[in-house]
Order: structure tokens, then C-alpha cells, then sequence
């Protein structure tokens, strides 16, 4: 008896040591990070400028997955079944977490039971911008405009459940305002309309349209920051424009299948942290009007379950549909 016990006990401290041995040794292997919105958009370029970096400090490289989609959400069903090993990340945001288990009826995923938070990564403000042949240059002007023409004036989105497209949905309601909603998937393809003048603003990130705004091709005429932004100081924000209140500020991180072991959470976290602090990345983000930030887990996740019932608060009020 004593052993069998001595060979059962060296067996399940073989066991351990294997399963240490392999929680050690992560990443051994390239690292796929799936981003919900297709190539072009800020959240493409925010992870392509993020995987370098936490490349770097992993070890191995980060390949880019971009899965597009229902407003994120073909992509966070994706991951959410996907092997929890640390090997498959969601570079989640705002919307695939906090919004669309409110506008989509059928969510095929939980945000909260399917995933377990790594970390916060980056903090972006939406840019409120018109096309050059909207006749207005003013917040106040846009909302006369609309009111005298109710149903007219369209707004393009990045997708439903997209940040963006609350922003537009949020305005609409408290300028009291109609406004048509124009989801598109991604930024990419609302930038080539916005330009045509195909659709008339959108409320999206600056980084997507630096070149456009700076050359004078789209006209800014708020930001959805509580303060102004840094690269457009002359903006005003949309609540000193005469709706107070008003505030949409976009979040991103990353975020594993849930069963993923503590260890390789831990990894991934500290690799983001240091990644996230590098000075040159830091530099960049911050001259795209987007601030690099980090956190541990636990804060991440306080965060996700706090703005749920904010957002589908605000869902409600706004009659956001994912039509």
C-alpha cells in the first residue's frame, strides 16, 4: 500500500512539475490576436502598432487575425471558443464588451463568463466630422440643419454596436434630432463615402483620418471627449457645444477565453504593461489623438461590468438598433 502511494504521490509531482514546466516556457509559439474590425480601421491600426511591442517583450511573434462582423461580435464568438492557452487573444473594445450584449438579441457569447480580462491597453475619443458639402461649420449649425430637415442628414459607423455608431445614436438623441444610421464594416469603407460625400459625418477616430483632416477633405467640428483633444485643440468638445452631458470615450484591451490559467494571465499582463509604456509607442498613440494605457485584470474586469448597464441604459434611451 505505502508503495503505491509513493508512486502515485511521484506521479502527481511529475504532473506538476510538467504543467509548471509549460506555463514557464509560454509563448513557445506565435500568438494570434484577433481584431474585430477589418484592416485600415483604428482598432487595425492600434493592434498592428501594440503587437510589435508585445512581440518584443513575449518573445514570439504577434500575428494579426482581422475577423469583421456584426459589430465585433463574429470575432469574439470566435475566441471566446477557442483554446484557452493563451495562444488566441481578443482585442476587445468597447462595443464587443460592454455594448453588444444590449443591442444584439442573439449575443452568441457572454462578455463576462466567456472571457477573463489581461489588460486595458488604450483610451480614444470619437472626432465629430462632416463632409465638405454639408453646409455647416458649427455643432449648432448641424443640429439647426437636422432639425429642419428631419431624416436627411446620415451618419456612417464603423458597424453596429460600434462606438461610433452610439456616438451618432447618443446625439441624435440628446439634440433631439433624426438621423440615418449608415453601419459600415469597418472604417475603412465609411472613409472613402465620407469623402464622396455618400454619407454625410461620422463620429470616428481621428487616426483613421489624420491625412483627410488635415488637408481640410472632412471637416471637424467636435470631439465626444469630456476635454478637448491634444491634436485638435481649435475642436470643441460636443457637451461645450450645447449638449451637456454628452461624453463617449472608447476603451480597448485584451481579453482571453475564460479557463485560461493564471500564469499565462500574468504573463501576457506584464508583457502588455511594459509594452504599453514604451516611449516610442507611447509617442506615436498620443500624436493619434489615442492614450496608451494598462491595468491589471481585476481592473479591467471592474471596468466591463460597470459599463454594461451604462451602455444599456443609453442603448435603451437612444432606440439603437443593430439593423
Amino acid at each position: 500500500m505505502l508503495g503505491f502511494l509513493r508512486r502515485q504521490t511521484l506521479v502527481l509531482f511529475a504532473m506538476i512539475g510538467l504543467s509548471c514546466h509549460a506555463f514557464a516556457a509560454y509563448p513557445d509559439k506565435p500568438i494570434r490576436l484577433v481584431v474585430p474590425f477589418p484592416p485600415g480601421g483604428a482598432a487595425d491600426i492600434m493592434a498592428r502598432g501594440m503587437a510589435v511591442k508585445l512581440g518584443q517583450e513575449l518573445g514570439q511573434p504577434i500575428v494579426i487575425d482581422n475577423r469583421g462582423g456584426a459589430g465585433g461580435s463574429t470575432a469574439s464568438e470566435l475566441v471566446a471558443k477557442s483554446p484557452a492557452d493563451g495562444y488566441t487573444i481578443l482585442f476587445a473594445n468597447m462595443g464587443t464588451m460592454a455594448i453588444n450584449v444590449s443591442l444584439y438579441p442573439n449575443l452568441r457569447y457572454d462578455p463576462v463568463k466567456d472571457f477573463a480580462p489581461v489588460s486595458l491597453t488604450h483610451m480614444t475619443p470619437r472626432v465629430l466630422m462632416v463632409s465638405p458639402n454639408v453646409p455647416v461649420n458649427s455643432i449648432a449649425e448641424l443640429i439647426a440643419l437636422a432639425k429642419k430637415n428631419p431624416g436627411m442628414l446620415s451618419y456612417g459607423s464603423a458597424g453596429n454596436g460600434s462606438s461610433s455608431h452610439i456616438s451618432g445614436a447618443l446625439f441624435g438623441t440628446m439634440a433631439g434630432v433624426e438621423m440615418l444610421h449608415v453601419p459600415y464594416k469597418g472604417s475603412a469603407p465609411l472613409v472613402t463615402d465620407l469623402l464622396a460625400g455618400r454619407v454625410n459625418m461620422t463620429f470616428d477616430s481621428y487616426s483613421v483620418y489624420e491625412d483627410h483632416i488635415r488637408s481640410g477633405k472632412v471637416k471637424v467640428l467636435g470631439v465626444t471627449s469630456p476635454a478637448r483633444m491634444a491634436v485638435l485643440p481649435a475642436a470643441p468638445t460636443i457637451a461645450e457645444s450645447g449638449l451637456k452631458g454628452y461624453e463617449v470615450l472608447n476603451w480597448l484591451g485584451l481579453v482571453v477565453p475564460t479557463g485560461t490559467p493564471p500564469q499565462v494571465i500574468k504573463r501576457l499582463n506584464e508583457a502588455t504593461i511594459k509594452a504599453m509604456a514604451d516611449p516610442e509607442l507611447r509617442k506615436q498613440l498620443l500624436n493619434l489623438g489615442i492614450e496608451p494605457t494598462h491595468s491589471t485584470p481585476e481592473e479591467f474586469s471592474a471596468l466591463i461590468l460597470a459599463e454594461i448597464p451604462k451602455w444599456k441604459a443609453v442603448v435603451s434611451s437612444t432606440g439603437a438598433t443593430n439593423n
